[in-house]
């Protein structure tokens, strides 16, 4: 009788507390690595939206006429922002509620759909529902992606396996504004070939994905008991969602900005003539992911499980690196070699002090059952907060006050910094049965 490598590790998960599979091995199998590779693609395809519209920007409210607060608003309500946190919102309790394949088995053609209306956009109706589809698509895949995850990782490999996911995040802005770098010259038209090449991803991602089997972890749950979402908040459950909405919302106002600013700001400050700069506004971002997608295969994955005290180690180095990137736009001119050093830094810093140890806290801190729902309410809550902060961005771009801003995203990362570190839970190497079992006796 032959067994495929799917039911062998249906299997392996589904063995009691207790046994050598509960406890984690190191070892990573390759269907694993499969699973997880294809779960990520739903940061490859958030963070590549995010960016090809940032680059875009100046180029569509050049196209279209846009007023500074009409760019503000196609940036609220799109991937990086109100969009993308609705999608989260339901995404994430449907996850729990009809299990993680259905919604990631559909939600992908959404995004290729709200793609296309963006890539052939003629008027800035279509720009607009096209950017808003594309925020709810990926709004509803990043939280159930990520539970799946988390399921199925051994317990001393969560965090090397979820560390991916935030590579993929790292991978698929990189080759956006490298495309729109390589047809930076072609304006407008150059942007809408980078726009279809994520249509493409999003299609054959959804053809992979066909083949991935429901959670195990989820399954046997939903088998034995259910949860109320009232449970939510309520003791280690809140103080959870409270921990984790912190760290990431105050983070993502600055990492939001970055991704989806940081072109414009670029094309609106530094002197060149139109094609220098719009390659410039491409070009110097792809620094940031470059960056962060090293420090997360070298640094984050070889060691978000080792320990707690490792944990807390490089995200105090990642918060510090973070802070000391925007004290530099307050004390020194918006000159390249200073946009330079703040990209590096705060994507270095924010590979081990943001979103990769966010995503491993928020499969680790909640029940199975409540695990989508609770990272929906703070992924979701965190992008509503960076819509509402991008009405007022380009205002005070256009105004020449980098300062300013510079001076509000630092304050953004000391907060975030200092209440990661402060209250870490060590969660670092167990089952989540373990955990779960741990933070209900609290």
């Amino acid at each position: 009788m032959t067994v495929n490598r799917e039911d062998e590790l249906q299997a392996a998960m589904e063995l009691p507390l207790g046994s050598e599979a509960a406890h984690g091995a190191v070892v990573v199998t390759r269907q694993q690595w499969k699973w997880s590779a294809l779960a990520g693609m739903a940061s490859y395809l958030d963070a590549g939206s995010i960016v090809a519209l940032g680059a875009a920007m100046a180029l569509f409210q050049q196209r279209f006429g846009l007023t500074d607060t009409a760019v503000g608003a196609l940036a609220a309500i799109g991937p990086n922002a109100i969009g993308c946190a609705l999608g989260a919102f339901v995404g994430g309790w449907l996850g729990d509620k009809l299990g993680r394949k259905r919604i990631y088995q559909y939600d992908l053609l959404v995004y290729a759909a709200g793609i296309l209306c963006i890539a052939f956009a003629i008027n800035p109706a279509m720009l607009f529902l096209g950017t808003f589809v594309v925020g709810l698509a990926v709004g509803a895949d990043v939280p159930t992606s990520l539970a799946l995850v988390g399921e199925l990782a051994p317990a001393k490999a969560r965090g090397k396996l979820l560390g991916l996911t935030q590579v993929a995040w790292c991978l698929g802005p990189a080759i956006v504004l490298w495309l729109a770098l390589a047809l930076s010259r072609w304006g407008l038209l150059g942007i809408r070939i980078v726009l279809l090449h994520l249509f493409v991803v999003a299609m054959v991602t959804w053809a992979m994905r066909r083949g991935l089997s429901e959670s195990a972890r989820w399954k046997a749950a939903t088998a034995t008991a259910s949860q109320s979402i009232h449970a939510l908040f309520a003791g280690a459950n809140l103080r959870a969602l409270l921990w984790t909405l912190t760290i990431y919302l105050f983070w993502n106002l600055a990492a939001g900005t970055a991704g989806a600013f940081n072109s414009y700001l670029i094309s609106k400050h530094i002197e060149a003539d139109a094609a220098n700069v719009q390659a410039l506004a491409v070009g110097l971002p792809s620094i940031a992911f470059v960056s962060a997608m090293l420090v997360g295969w070298f640094v984050f994955m070889p060691y978000a499980d080792r320990s707690h005290e490792t944990r807390k180690r490089l995200w105090a180095v990642g918060a510090v690196a973070q802070i000391f990137a925007y004290v530099l736009l307050i004390v020194m001119p918006f000159s390249i070699p200073v946009i330079v050093l703040n990209i590096a830094l705060f994507a270095s810093g924010g590979a081990l002090a943001g979103e990769a140890f966010y995503k491993v806290f928020s499969q680790e801190l909640f029940p199975t059952l409540l695990r989508g729902t609770a990272q929906g309410l703070t992924f979701g809550t965190a992008r509503i907060a960076v819509g509402i902060w991008s009405f007022f961005v380009p205002a005070i771009a256009s105004r020449g006050d980098i300062s300013t801003l510079a001076t509000l995203l630092t304050l953004f990362l000391v907060i975030s910094g200092a209440v990661g570190f402060l209250f870490m839970p060590n969660t670092s190497g167990k089952p989540l049965e373990q955990i779960e079992s741990e933070r209900a006796r609290r």
